[in-house]
C-alpha cells in the first residue's frame, strides 16, 4: 500500500501545475491520474511476458527438434516418407504443443507490430504443419490410444478455433485501433495500406480456421480407416509368416546366412505392412500434405511481402518484446521443415503403383473401399446403448442408425474430397517421372549408361504386404528396405562382444553345465528353485570375485567379461525362459549381480572382507556354503540365491574332496572362469532362436523395430553362432523345444551313453 500512496503521490506532484489551471476542471485531472495509474499497474503486470514468450519458444523448440530427429531418422533408413518415431500424437506432445500455440490463445493481449501479427497467424500455421506431420503416429495406437488422443487434439483444436474465431471478431488479428490513429498524420494512403493489409491478415486467419477444421476431419476419418486395416494388414501378414516358416523348415539348421535371408524377408513383411506407411499412403494424408503445403506457401508469400515492404511498419510493439523474433524464426523454421517432409508424403503414394491400374483407381477418387466406413457399419449394427423400456431402446436404436447413417455419408463425403486432392500430387509426380524418363532416354542416346540397381529376387515378393492388390510396391522401394537391413546387420558385424569372446576361450564342450550343480547334492527341505541360466553365472561369479590373490587386473576384466555375456543372457531369458516359475529367478539373479558388481557384496556380505586374506580357496567355499545355509530359509530373493549359492558350493567341496588342501585360489578362478564360459556357451546356442522370435513381434506397431533389433544382434553374434553352430550335443538337437533349459541341457549331459 505504501508503494500505491508513492505512486499517487508522483502522479498528484506531476499533473499540479494542471489544478493550478482554473479552465480545467478537478474532475478531469482525477480522471487522467486514475489513468495513468492503470496504465504504470499494466506495465507492472506485463513485465514477466517476455519470460512466458521464451517458455513459447522453448515448446517450440522441443516440437522443431523432435521433427529434426524423425527426419534423420527416415533418412538414416532411407524412408523418404519420415515416419513418426520420435515426434507422435500423445499426452506429452500435446501438453508441449498447447504451450507452442500459446499465441493464438491469447484473447486480451494487443498484436499492434508486423511481426506480432505475423507470428500470431504463424502459430497457427505451426500448428496445421503438427497435426500434418503428426498423422502417421495415428497407426502406431491401439484403440483404446487412438480414441483418447483423437478425443484430446480436438478439443485442443476446437479451442483454438473459438479462440481465433473471437480475435477475427474483436479485430486482435489485425492492426488495432490505436495503430491507426498513431499513423492517422502520415497520410490517407498509410491508412489505406494498413487497411489492407489489416483485411489480409483476417483472411488469412478464416483460412487457417478452415484447414485447422479441415484437418481434424481427416484425423477422425484416418482412425476410423486404420481401425480396420490394422486387421487387414495382420491377416496379410499372418499369412505371410506361414509362408516364411514352411521356407524355414526346408532350410534345415538355423546358419548365419539362413538367419541373414529369415530377417530380410521379415524386414521385408515389416516394411511393407507397417501402419505408419498405411496410413501415409491414404487418401487423407495425401490431402492433408497439400494442405500443408499450401499453409506454407500462404504464411511464405506473407513473409515475404513483409519483408519486402519498404515502409514498414513497428516491427514488435506487444507485451512480448523481443521474445517474439524468438518465437517468429523458430516456428517459421519448423512450418518450412514440415512443409518439406509433407512434399516428400506427398509423392510417396506413386512409389506404390506400378500398374496402369493402380494409376487408374487413384483417379476414380469417386470409389470409396469399405475400409474407411467399416467400423461405422459395426457399430450401426451393434447396439451401443441399453436401456430398460422397450420403447426408450427403440427410439434410442433408430437415432443410433440415423446418427450413424449421417456419419457415415460425411465420412464417405471426406474420403471423395481427399482423393480429388489426391489428384494434384499424382500429376505432379507423373510429370516428374515424364521429365526422369526423357532425361534417361537422351542419356542413353549419348552412350551415357545410368547405374542400375539390382532388382530382388521373385521369390522375395511373396512376402510383399499391400492393402490394395492393384497398388504393388516397385523393385526400388524393396531394394531399399532389404539394403536397410543388411546395412544394419553389417554394422553390427563390427560391433562384436570382444570381451565374452575372451571369456568364450575357457568353453570346453559344455562340461560345467554337468559340473556346475551335482545331482548328489540333496536339495533344502520344502525348498527346490529351478535354475535359470543367469543365476549359476551370477553364483559363479561370485565366488571367483572374493580370491583374493586373484591380480585386481584379472578381477576386473573378468567382471567385464561376465556382465557383456548376462546381456546376451538375458536376452536369451526374456524371449524363451519367460515362463512364470523362471522369471522370479531371474530377477533374483538380476539383483545380485548389480549388488555384486557395483558394490561388491553378496547378499549383504562384504567380498573383500579382511577375513578372506587368512581364507584359503576352499575355506572361502565353505564360508560362503555356511552363509547360505542359514539364508535358505529367507523368502524372495534373498532365499532362491542362498539355495544356488548352496548347491554350488557344496558340489566343488564334493568335486574336490579328495585333494582339498591342495587347491589354490588360482586353481579354482580358473575352473569357475571354465564353468561359466560353458554355461554361456550352451546358453547362447539359443542366439539364432531368439533372433527368429525377435523377427516375428505379435505387435504390429513395433514388428519393423524389432526386425531391425533382429539384425543389429544377428550382426553382434554372427562369430559366436558360427563358433557354436556344430557343438550342441546330438540328443539335444532332436529335443529342439529342451535347448532353452539348463537343467534339461544338465539331465542330456549326465545322462548315461546309451
Amino acid at each position: 500500500m505504501g508503494h500505491h500512496y508513492d505512486l499517487e503521490d508522483d502522479y498528484e506532484e506531476a499533473l499540479s501545475p494542471l489544478r493550478q489551471c482554473n479552465n480545467i476542471s478537478s474532475n478531469l485531472i482525477d480522471d487522467l491520474l486514475l489513468v495513468l495509474y492503470k496504465l504504470h499497474r499494466q506495465k507492472r503486470f506485463s513485465e514477466p511476458m517476455p519470460t512466458i514468450g521464451m517458455y513459447i519458444a522453448l515448446a517450440s523448440l522441443c516440437c522443431l527438434l523432435a521433427m529434426v530427429a524423425d527426419i534423420i531418422h527416415g533418412m538414416k533408413y532411407r524412408k523418404s516418407w519420415y515416419p513418426c518415431k520420435y515426434f507422435t500424437l500423445n499426452a506429452v506432445s500435446l501438453t508441449v504443443i498447447a504451450v507452442a500455440v500459446k499465441l493464438p490463445m491469447d484473447l486480451t493481449n494487443p498484436m499492434p507490430g508486423d511481426i506480432d501479427q505475423q507470428t500470431k497467424l504463424g502459430s497457427v500455421a505451426f500448428m496445421c504443419i503438427m497435426m500434418t506431420f503428426l498423422l502417421p503416429s495415428l497407426a502406431t495406437m491401439n484403440r483404446k490410444d487412438l480414441v483418447t488422443n483423437i478425443i484430446a487434439l480436438g478439443l485442443l483444436v476446437i479451442t483454438l478455433v473459438v479462440n481465433i474465431c473471437i480475435q477475427i471478431n474483436t479485430g486482435l488479428v489485425s492492426y488495432s485501433e490505436d495503430m491507426r490513429i498513431k499513423e492517422d498524420n502520415m497520410g490517407g494512403h498509410k491508412i489505406k495500406s494498413m487497411a489492407i493489409y489489416s483485411y489480409a491478415n483476417r483472411i488469412t486467419a478464416i483460412t487457417y480456421v478452415a484447414m485447422l477444421l479441415m484437418l481434424m476431419m481427416i484425423y477422425i476419418c484416418s482412425a476410423l480407416m486404420i481401425l480396420k486395416s490394422k486387421q487387414d494388414l495382420e491377416s496379410k501378414y499372418q499369412a505371410a509368416h506361414e509362408r516364411a516358416l514352411l521356407v524355414q523348415q526346408q532350410a534345415g539348421q538355423l546358419t548365419v546366412e539362413n538367419l541373414k535371408q529369415r530377417v530380410i524377408n521379415y524386414g521385408i513383411m515389416a516394411g511393407t505392412g507397417s501402419p505408419q506407411l498405411m496410413t501415409v499412403c491414404s487418401a487423407t494424408s495425401s490431402a492433408s500434405a497439400v494442405i500443408c503445403v499450401s499453409i506454407y506457401w500462404l504464411h511464405y508469400t506473407k513473409t515475404v511481402n513483409y519483408l519486402g515492404n519498404e515502409s514498414k511498419h513497428i516491427a514488435y510493439d506487444s507485451d512480448y518484446k523481443w521474445s517474439i523474433l524468438v518465437i517468429y524464426y523458430i516456428q517459421y523454421i519448423g512450418i518450412t521443415l514440415g512443409a518439406a517432409v509433407m512434399l516428400s508424403r506427398f509423392l510417396t503414394p506413386l512409389t506404390n503403383m506400378s500398374s496402369t491400374e493402380g494409376i487408374w483407381k487413384l483417379i476414380k477418387f469417386y470409389e470409396v473401399e469399405s475400409c474407411w466406413t467399416h467400423t461405422l457399419s459395426d457399430w450401426k449394427h451393434n447396439r451401443l446403448y441399453s436401456s430398460s423400456s422397450p420403447n426408450f431402446k427403440i427410439v434410442f436404436y433408430k437415432l443410433q442408425i440415423l446418427g450413424l447413417t449421417l456419419l457415415t455419408l460425411s465420412q464417405k463425403a471426406i474420403v471423395i474430397t481427399c482423393k480429388a486432392i489426391r489428384i494434384i500430387p499424382v500429376l505432379i509426380s507423373m510429370f516428374f517421372l515424364c521429365y526422369y524418363a526423357c532425361l534417361f532416354l537422351l542419356l542413353e542416346l549419348f552412350g551415357i549408361q545410368m547405374p542400375r540397381q539390382s532388382e530382388p529376387t521373385r521369390n522375395i515378393h511373396q512376402y510383399v504386404l499391400q492393402l490394395q492388390d492393384d497398388m504393388e510396391l516397385p523393385d526400388e522401394a524393396l531394394y531399399f528396405i532389404i539394403k536397410s537391413v543388411e546395412r544394419s546387420i553389417q554394422n553390427a558385424e563390427k560391433q562384436q562382444p570382444s570381451k565374452l569372446m575372451k571369456l568364450l576361450v575357457n568353453f570346453r564342450d559344455f562340461e560345467g553345465v554337468k559340473k556346475f550343480d551335482s545331482l548328489l547334492v540333496q536339495p533344502s527341505p520344502g525348498l527346490d528353485y529351478p535354475n535359470c541360466w543367469s543365476l549359476p553365472v551370477v553364483t559363479l561369479a561370485t565366488i571367483a570375485v572374493s580370491l583374493h590373490k586373484i591380480q585386481p587386473n584379472t578381477l576386473k576384466n573378468f567382471l567385464n567379461e561376465v556382465t557383456e555375456g548376462l546381456v546376451y543372457v538375458k536376452l536369451v531369458e526374456e524371449s524363451l525362459n519367460n515362463k512364470d516359475e523362471l522369471v522370479s529367478v531371474q530377477k533374483a539373479a538380476e539383483r545380485l549381480w548389480l549388488e555384486v558388481e557395483v558394490y561388491n557384496k553378496w547378499l549383504g556380505n562384504y567380498l573383500q572382507d579382511p577375513d578372506f586374506r587368512v581364507k584359503t580357496a576352499i575355506q572361502i567355499v565353505e564360508w560362503f556354503n555356511e552363509k547360505a545355509t542359514n539364508m535358505v530359509t529367507e523368502v524372495g530373493s534373498i532365499g532362491i540365491c542362498a539355495c544356488s549359492m548352496r548347491r554350488i558350493t557344496e558340489t566343488i567341496l564334493l568335486s574336490y574332496h579328495t585333494n582339498i588342501d591342495e587347491l589354490s585360489q588360482e586353481e579354482l578362478f580358473t575352473e569357475l572362469s571354465s564353468m561359466i564360459a560353458d554355461i554361456l556357451a550352451a546358453c547362447l546356442t539359443n542366439l539364432p532362436q531368439v533372433i527368429v522370435t525377435k523377427c516375428h513381434e505379435s505387435a504390429i506397431e513395433k514388428r519393423e523395430e524389432s526386425v531391425y533389433a533382429a539384425a543389429t544382434l544377428l550382426g553382434k553374434t554372427s562369430e559366436i553362432i558360427n563358433t557354436l553352430k556344430d557343438r550342441v550335443p546330438e540328443s539335444l538337437i532332436n529335443n529342439p523345444g529342451e535347448l532353452p533349459f539348463i537343467d534339461k541341457w544338465r539331465d542330456h549331459l549326465t545322462a548315461p551313453a546309451p
